[in-house]
């Protein structure tokens, strides 16, 4: 869909700001599209993305903080995440044996196994919609950074 039609609006001050709307817009596009798959197996995109940085130490354990500054949504609440995973029995709670007052989290089968069903469901959602090449999303990769070059 046009950006024009989704907004109802054909009127930009610049193409600047037509991009910025056309970012902003796309990004809540996929965002809905990967939550409502998401919604399946119970669990948010926030929820998902813990367990794929969680994923990603396999099997080392992760404190909060470390999760916290890889989240995509930097505002996200970690700790409450986390509750909500560990009540769903996704990942496990336990003390780090270097400091003991810092809490490491791990993923546990079930929760392998439900991110491995959700990564295939989530793979397919980006074919579907992402129709561009490898040499395009290349380009795309490149201008977005480009954008956050600044980046705090």
């Amino acid at each position: 869909m046009k950006l024009e039609q989704a907004l109802q609006s054909s009127k930009f001050r610049t193409e600047v700001q037509k991009a910025v709307l056309n970012i902003l817009y796309t990004a809540w596009w996929l965002k809905t599209i990967t939550s409502r798959e998401l919604k399946e197996f119970g669990i948010t995109h926030e929820q998902y993305n813990v367990l794929r940085i969680l994923r990603g130490k396999h099997p080392d354990r992760m404190c909060v903080r470390d999760i916290a500054s890889r989240m995509i949504e930097k505002n996200s609440n970690v700790p409450r995440i986390i509750d909500r995973l560990e009540l769903k029995k996704l990942v496990e709670r336990s003390t780090s044996a270097v400091d003991k007052r810092e809490t490491v989290i791990m993923l546990t089968h079930t929760g392998i196994a439900m991110l491995g069903s959700c990564t295939e469901k989530v793979n397919s959602i980006f074919e579907k919609a992402m129709p561009i090449s490898e040499t395009e999303a290349d380009t795309l990769n490149q201008l977005l950074e480009k954008l956050r070059q600044n980046e705090q």
